[in-house]
């Protein structure tokens, strides 16, 4: 089983669980703890090899990843700690899983909050993965990260963003990477699915001004799912827990206390 970190409020029935994108871990999240964990109980993940969740853990780790495989994981930690239902809060490729998880357990998300959120591929977006594909034999990956990461998180104000991730991802052991690389060869069949399928889960998508690459698709679908809420940060880019946190906190928190 994955690793997994609990933070229980005595007064809260609530559960909130965060999910964090590829290369980072669970401690991405430590501008949310604390004030979560005033209001909700708080569930934090490692995704499989990530953080503390290492492949010597369990032998799953030989299986090939899929994002339906990935997000088998994180229902059986639910599973495992009797949460029939929790509000989900994603970054990045976690978006993705969290989404996932809405397709086939329905039932076992109250609300998702998607930050950063991937769900739609932008042609700059596809030639950078086209590149990763091409390189990904020939430089060592931290290259490609870094890549990857000047590229998604370009201007000064990233800067703390950028190097928190580039720092997680060489955690990562080299096969770990490319088995999380592969997977965006799955992206735009499954991109596609989730813009046409419109569930019937309240959604809040965090968003920032400056999430060139990601911002276009995400206000796209706001408008067409009913469901769906966009909200911007001002001076904020991918990674925008990171980026503007206090505005992220009270935005997701409002939202989250809504229900």
């Amino acid at each position: 089983m994955i690793h997994y970190t609990k933070h229980l409020n005595k007064k809260s029935k609530t559960w909130v669980t965060f999910v964090h994108g590829a290369g980072g871990s669970s401690s991405i999240w430590y501008k949310q703890l604390r004030e979560f964990a005033r209001h909700f109980n708080v569930l934090m993940i490692d995704l499989r090899g990530h953080g503390k969740s290492k492949p010597s853990l369990y032998n799953g780790f030989k299986k090939n990843y899929t994002f339906k495989f990935l997000a088998q994981d994180i229902i059986e930690v639910l599973d495992k700690e009797r949460i029939k239902s929790s509000h989900f809060v994603g970054i990045s490729l976690g978006t993705i899983l969290i989404r996932q998880i809405a397709e086939t357990y329905p039932k076992r998300i109250k609300s998702m909050v998607m930050a950063g959120a991937i769900m739609k591929l932008n042609f700059r977006s596809k030639v950078l993965i086209k590149l990763g594909n091409a390189f990904k034999s020939i430089f060592p990956y931290m290259w490609i990260y870094k890549f990857f990461a000047y590229i998604i998180m370009p201007k000064k104000n990233h800067l703390e963003s950028r190097l928190l991730f580039v720092r997680e991802a060489k955690k990562l052991y080299k096969k770990e990477f490319m088995r999380w690389y592969k997977l965006t060869a799955d992206l735009n069949p499954l991109l596609k699915l989730f813009s046409q399928v419109d569930i019937k889960i309240p959604t809040l998508y965090l968003m920032g001004s400056e999430d060139y690459m990601f911002l276009p698709g995400v206000k796209k679908i706001a408008k067409e799912h009913k469901q769906a809420k966009l909200s911007v940060i001002k001076n904020s880019g991918h990674v925008v827990n990171i980026d503007q946190p206090e505005e992220f906190n009270v935005r997701a928190i409002s939202f989250i206390r809504s229900f």
